[in-house]
């Protein structure tokens, strides 16, 4: 099963098609905030019913301690909510689907991506 990434759900609402996967709960989020407040509500049913959004649990929090650890030893700065989406993918052994270059670091923790 496919982890889509915030930019490849815009990618598939613009195209306006239908494109199977999951989504975590940071990608909703991170598409509702840039949203008015009177489209949030609606736009975030469609998400829900479209996709299965999946929570942060203790395996994704342990996996982003990990990461996050690591890759602040080593000086490379990621932002927290990728951190997050990575290790919800990793966690739930799923492939993630984006199109932000910087996730390629995060495969050496096992990230899986798709290709383009």
């Amino acid at each position: 099963m496919m982890l889509l990434d915030t930019d490849a759900v815009i990618e598939i609402l613009k195209k306006k098609r239908y494109e199977a996967g999951k989504i975590s709960i940071i990608t909703l989020i991170e598409f509702l905030r840039g949203l008015e407040v009177e489209r949030r509500k609606k736009a975030k049913e469609l998400l829900e019913e479209s996709f299965d959004v999946l929570n942060i649990d203790n395996q994704v929090i342990e996996t982003y301690c990990n990461i996050y650890r690591n890759l602040k030893e080593e000086g490379v700065p990621i932002p927290d909510a990728d951190i997050l989406i990575a290790a919800t993918a990793i966690s739930n052994n799923m492939t993630l689907k984006t199109r932000d270059k910087h996730f390629r670091v995060l495969e050496k923790f096992g990230l899986k991506l798709a290709q383009p």
